[in-house]
C-alpha cells in the first residue's frame, strides 16, 4: 500500500517522513520538546518574561500559545482532521478560532475583577 507523502509531513512540508510510525514519533518527539519547555519556563520563571504585556505577564501569553500549539497538531495529527475535506475541517477548527479568544477574555475579565477585589482588601485572600 503506497503513503501519500504528503500524509506523511508536518510542520508545512518541512519534515517528511517514510512511514506512518515515524511520523508519530516525530509529533511525539516534538510535543514532548514543547511540553518540556513549558515546564521549565515554569520552574525557572526567567524575570526578563515576568513584564506585562496585554494586561498580563509575558510567560503566561508563552504558555497560551504554547498550549495552542500543542492542541494544534494533536488534532491535526492524531485526529487526521489534515485528511479531512475543507468543510469539515472548517466546521471544527472555525468555532475554536472563536471560541479560544472568547474563553481567553472571560478569563482575563473575570481574574482581574478577583484580582482587583482582593487588592482593594474588600474580601481578604484565604487562599
Amino acid at each position: 500500500m503506497a503513503h501519500d507523502t504528503e500524509n506523511l509531513a508536518i510542520f508545512r512540508g518541512l519534515l517528511k517522513f517514510k512511514s506512518n510510525v515515524q511520523k508519530i514519533w516525530g509529533v511525539l518527539i516534538f510535543l514532548s520538546i514543547v511540553t518540556t519547555i513549558e515546564v521549565v519556563l515554569g520552574i525557572v520563571k526567567p524575570q526578563s518574561l515576568m513584564g506585562m504585556f496585554l494586561g498580563m505577564k509575558l510567560l503566561n501569553w508563552i504558555f497560551i500559545i504554547l498550549t495552542i500549539v500543542k492542541a494544534y497538531y494533536i488534532a491535526w495529527d492524531f485526529m487526521h482532521i489534515r485528511d479531512e475535506k475543507s468543510g469539515f475541517k472548517g466546521s471544527i477548527v472555525l468555532p475554536l478560532v472563536i471560541l479560544i479568544p472568547y474563553l481567553s477574555w472571560i478569563l482575563l475579565v473575570e481574574a482581574d475583577y478577583i484580582f482587583e477585589v482582593m487588592r482593594t482588601g474588600f474580601v481578604s485572600w484565604n487562599f
